[in-house]
């Protein structure tokens, strides 16, 4: 794994506010040979075009963010593919914290440790979403997940489904190596604990992970997170 190559994959879906500043963030990385994959789930408000030139690729794929990140994946041409949301921002030197580990280590997937950047008991949540993650060996998007080409291809990529992908994919990862845990921290958004309230979100995604754990639907999973029609 040394000295392979990284690409990253953002899938998005209308997010032409803040998809020029997501990407300036990862020019840096671009700069050091990292390809930039960006997988439009058919934004109506220019988010493909605001990409262009801040990506090495851009195209659209269905709607869905596994489908998005499946796409993504197969047009990518690096060795390793981490899997980036646009409200995410990557610690300073991701790209060789990444490569470096996967290779010392003899691990083939991983993700970084997590911090909300809304601060109060957001950060409480951060912490308590990492040593889940520590514990269980799963890992969530927030997470910016990466994992080897052979490795991902050899898991069947992510499981087309509604909401939960990320955590089927760790599951499937976990068979081949435990993952690579980096402490430092990637940085996401409070955006959606804003939007919809700090505990009423924290208690509807347990609930979540729960009924799923339980073998429940991930259809009906995703209509009860209400993003059924806007889900990437």
């Amino acid at each position: 794994m040394s000295g392979a190559s990284l690409s990253i994959i953002m899938p998005v879906l209308n997010e032409a506010v803040g998809i020029e500043t997501a990407l300036q963030a990862l020019t840096p990385y671009r700069t050091r040979g990292v390809e930039i994959v960006v997988v439009d789930g058919g934004s109506g408000d220019g988010t493909p075009d605001l990409a262009h030139p801040l990506a090495d690729q851009v195209f659209t794929a269905p709607r869905g963010r596994a489908l998005q990140m499946n796409a993504g994946a197969a047009a990518a041409k690096g060795d390793v593919l981490l899997f980036l949301h646009a409200d995410t921002r990557l610690p300073e030197d991701a790209d060789a914290l990444v490569v470096d580990g996967l290779s010392r280590s003899g691990r083939v997937w991983g993700r970084f440790d997590v911090r909300i950047d809304g601060g109060g008991v957001l950060v409480l949540i951060a912490i308590m979403m990492n040593t889940r993650s520590r514990l269980t060996g799963i890992a969530t998007g927030d997470q910016a997940m990466f994992v080897s080409r052979a490795a991902f291809e050899n898991a069947g990529g992510f499981p087309k489904i509604a909401v939960m992908e990320d955590i089927a994919l760790s599951a499937q990862l976990k068979r081949r190596s435990r993952p690579l845990i980096l402490r430092t921290r990637a940085t996401t958004s409070a955006r959606r604990w804003r939007q919809h309230g700090t505990l009423r979100t924290m208690l509807l995604m347990w609930r979540l992970r729960l009924l799923y754990y339980f073998g429940a639907d991930p259809a009906r999973l995703a209509y009860q997170y209400g993003n059924v029609a806007d889900k990437h």
